[in-house]
């Protein structure tokens, strides 16, 4: 039996050791293609290939044996189809990896990719693992390829008694409830979506995401991408005015024979609410394709085998809320994964809350009064895209790469996740 008392790690015959930390080494990513058939650059690839493709780059970045690694833990939010059956694993295989690698594929929706990398360094912290990649693939322009007799997507997938107890609705129509709810207006939710295309316009320029973004090829070696494929840095404040609210006609639109809508959901719980539609494809998040990686290694293995860390793990934290308005549990994860650390919102240094909807991050800093310089530095999702179960793993890295650039300690990463959830973690260089 092991038992866990403070930061020690203590055995059945009473021995104890201090709990170790999680090191990240190295993190990559690939280029988000627009994720729709037939116009991204990255649609005619097999998950496999891009999930295999990043963990290629990081055994070619450090020199690592696969058959050190202990696991490959892999985020995908949609596993079905080709994105089914275990993808970490088959990209682990597909990549080369030694068979003595195991591999898994979880499921935290939009979180998924934060919480491989929070699972793979909760196993290097308990002392049981020493060498483990985190990350996460999804293609978007496979898994929204839904069959004619598929319907609407339901998070309760028909159980009518979850429904009666938490009715949860479709992600636009609850940004917009939201957005409601807070008072926040259009205009602020269009400002800040103008923000992160000049944001990453401007990243892009630079060169900011030069460190961990890797090439993508076909099987014949020919270039499919090199660059994010999403931006629009064309984008003025006019354009984004003049965009129609994109989900008011899916809010009313029957999910079933009785007449269910995805506002009557939130109106069984909400009676009162009347949505103010404010959410447009400028300032939601972009369908795009994309994977990401980062490998994780314990103190010791690091020290070992001449690994040099980037970074550390600092804390982590899984928070739920209110499954009906489903978007607003960052701001709590985040109160929580500071408190876990014993530091203070002032001494984070950079913050990356995933740009799902422009109400998420918007309401996320004023919540936590923060200063606008210091949350998604470098533009987010809206002028980026957003592939479900890669982004928490692109947006570690992407916040890596910021930190060491800026000589910079400290930064927190979070998001929304489906049936009111988000998970969060701080990051510390080393």
């Amino acid at each position: 039996m092991v038992r866990l008392r403070g930061g020690l790690i203590t055995n059945a015959n009473g021995a104890q050791k201090i709990m170790t930390h999680a090191l990240i080494i190295d993190a990559c990513r690939t280029p988000r293609g627009i994720g729709k058939a037939g116009k991204g650059a990255l649609t005619e690839i097999h998950p496999h290939r891009l999930g295999a493709a990043v963990l290629e780059a990081l055994v070619e970045r450090t020199g690592i044996n696969t058959a050190d690694v202990d696991d490959v833990i892999w985020g995908t939010n949609s596993q079905r189809g080709v994105q089914s059956n275990d993808l970490g694993r088959m990209s682990a295989l597909d990549a080369g990896f030694d068979v003595h690698s195991s591999g898994v594929t979880l499921d935290r929706f939009c979180g998924s990719g934060i919480t491989a990398v929070v699972m793979a360094a909760a196993s290097i912290m308990s002392g049981m693992e020493d060498l483990v990649v985190a990350g996460g693939t999804e293609m978007m322009s496979v898994t929204n390829r839904r069959g004619p007799d598929e319907g609407p997507t339901l998070f309760d997938n028909g159980n009518l008694h979850l429904r009666a107890m938490h009715p949860q609705s479709q992600q636009g129509v609850c940004a917009d409830a939201i957005a409601t709810l807070e008072r926040i207006p259009r205009e602020a939710l269009d400002d800040l979506a103008l923000q992160s295309q000049q944001r990453a316009a401007n990243a892009i320029r630079a060169g900011y995401f030069a460190r961990s973004l890797i090439p993508v090829h076909h099987e014949d070696g020919r270039l499919a991408l090199d660059r994010d494929e999403y931006p629009r840095p064309q984008t003025t404040r006019e354009a984004l005015s003049g965009l129609k609210p994109a989900f008011e006609a899916l809010a009313d639109v029957p999910l079933d024979a009785s007449g269910l809508t995805y506002r009557k959901l939130i109106n069984n719980r909400y009676p009162d609410l009347q949505i103010k539609f404010v959410h447009h494809a400028g300032n939601s998040s972009g369908v795009v394709d994309g994977s990401a990686a980062l490998l994780l290694a314990s103190p010791s293995y690091a020290k070992a085998h001449g690994l040099k860390p980037r970074a550390r793990v600092v804390s982590m934290a899984n928070m739920g809320d209110d499954p009906t308005l489903m978007l607003n549990a960052p701001v709590p994860a985040a109160r929580k994964v500071v408190s876990k650390a014993g530091l203070t919102l002032k001494q984070i240094d950079l913050f990356e809350i995933n740009e799902a909807f422009a109400v998420v991050a918007e309401k996320f800093i004023r919540d936590l009064q923060l200063d606008r310089e210091r949350v998604n530095v470098n533009g987010g999702a809206m002028a980026l895209g957003h592939p479900i179960g890669a982004t928490g793993a692109i947006l570690i890295g992407s916040m890596l790469d910021e930190l060491e650039r800026r000589d910079l300690k400290r930064g927190l990463v979070t998001m929304c996740a489906g049936g009111g959830m988000a998970p969060a973690i701080i990051i510390e260089r080393v």
